[in-house]
């Protein structure tokens, strides 16, 4: 369990050239304190204790400004720096070694049930203000700009930017 748990911190310190310590990522970065508030609200929703998995995922944003909802499925190492106003859905699917920057939002377009928000590749960075909406994938290593509306899906290895986003080849820009 610890070393997980310093193996996500040292994610964050390779990310992050203001990181300077350990230390100072595990007390003073709000989006490591929202994603380990949300291990545990999403263990307390898997096993049906619903109503405190929300409360403590309000408690939690409540604190952070992050709002992760507990049924979201979260891979390791996510890295949400400048975390104000992110939002992340209930069916969202996010992979491995993710960096969202402020502002980022993973919503649903519709009140049906079923799988309604984004499922996020692994090693993607979603900049400041992007929004991504609706049941689209996000393919592995891509990128998308800041403030971008993202409505269709993004393939591997691309940047997507504009409103609304088009993905390009990582290497044309």
């Amino acid at each position: 369990m610890f070393n997980s748990f310093f193996t996500f911190i040292d994610s964050i310190l390779a990310r992050d050239p203001a990181a300077r310590s350990r230390t100072q990522v595990i007390l003073l970065y709000p989006g490591v304190h929202a994603v380990l508030m949300y291990r545990l609200t999403h263990a307390l929703w898997t096993r049906g204790f619903f109503f405190l998995g929300q409360m403590f995922a309000q408690a939690a944003r409540f604190m952070t400004g992050i709002e992760i909802h507990p049924a979201a499925a979260i891979g390791r190492n996510l890295f949400i720096d400048h975390g104000m106003g992110v939002v992340i859905g209930e069916t969202s699917i996010l992979g491995d070694d993710i960096t969202l920057y402020q502002n980022v939002t993973l919503g649903g377009l519709s009140g049906r049930a079923g799988k309604r928000h984004p499922t996020i590749g692994d090693r993607v960075t979603i900049g400041a203000g992007a929004t991504i909406l609706g049941d689209i994938a996000i393919g592995a290593d891509a990128r998308v700009g800041a403030n971008a509306v993202v409505l269709q899906d993004i393939p591997p290895g691309t940047t997507a930017v504009g409103v609304p986003a088009r993905s390009r080849p990582i290497s044309v820009l």
